[in-house]
C-alpha cells in the first residue's frame, strides 16, 4: 500500500493563486481562506474537501480509498 501524500498545493477558483498546503490524515478541510484574494473556498459539489476540489493530490482519506 502506497503512503499517504500529506502536501497539496491548492489553487483558488476566484484568483488562481497557488499556495502549498499541509493535510491533515484524519479530517478534511471543508473551507479555506485564499491568503491572496481573501475569498473563501468551498468543496465543489460531491467532493468532501478543498484538497480533492483544488488541490493537486487528493486529501489523505481519499488517497487511500484509491490504494485499495
Amino acid at each position: 500500500m502506497k503512503a499517504e501524500e500529506l502536501k497539496s498545493t491548492i489553487k483558488c477558483p476566484y484568483c488562481a493563486f497557488e499556495k502549498e498546503e499541509q493535510m491533515a490524515i484524519d479530517s478534511c478541510l471543508f473551507f479555506y481562506k485564499c491568503t491572496d484574494c481573501g475569498k473563501i473556498i468551498r468543496p465543489k459539489p460531491g467532493d468532501d474537501c478543498v484538497f480533492c476540489s483544488y488541490g493537486t493530490k487528493k486529501c489523505p482519506s481519499k488517497q487511500r480509498e484509491r490504494s485499495v
